[in-house]
């Protein structure tokens, strides 16, 4: 993500008068219970998107024409973006440097990789752990307390 989205994830913050910490900051139990209903409300329009799928899929004998494509895709596109903003806006919250959190997750993801350096799958196509795999919340912690 840009300079520029974390740049207007502040600006939304402000404006909706919404924390915007610049520094890691201890919030309550009930704000993490409060934002994980909201993003569970989220998740469930990904069942919105899926039926229209379907439904589009089977409407059309399972080929879908470029108009309809471009409608699941921008819908999708719109449902990713609003949890990816949901995510930054709550990470603003805490004060959480969310930029330098997700370099050290992927960095942390790359070593998932198996003895061969091939990755792994489970039947959901989810990547597993490989035998080389580092916790990322070690390099979090310290990077929290740097931050300080």
């Amino acid at each position: 993500m840009t300079i520029q989205f974390y740049s207007d994830i502040e600006k939304f913050n402000q404006i909706y008068k919404l924390p915007c910490n610049d520094q890691p900051v201890l919030l309550t139990p009930d704000r993490i219970e409060n934002f994980r209903d909201i993003l569970a409300e989220e998740v469930e329009e990904a069942n919105d998107i899926s039926d229209k799928y379907q439904k589009m899929l089977q409407a059309s004998g399972g080929t879908l024409n470029p108009q309809q494509k471009l409608e699941i895709l921008t819908d999708m596109s719109d449902w990713l973006g609003d949890i990816v903003v949901y995510c930054s806006s709550e990470a603003k919250r805490w004060g959480l440097p969310l930029d330098q959190i997700l370099n050290v997750i992927m960095q942390s993801n790359f070593s998932k990789l198996d003895a061969n350096g091939e990755p792994i799958y489970d039947e959901r196509g989810k990547v597993m752990k490989g035998p080389n795999y580092w916790k990322p919340e070690p390099k979090i912690s310290q990077l929290l307390s740097e931050d300080k």
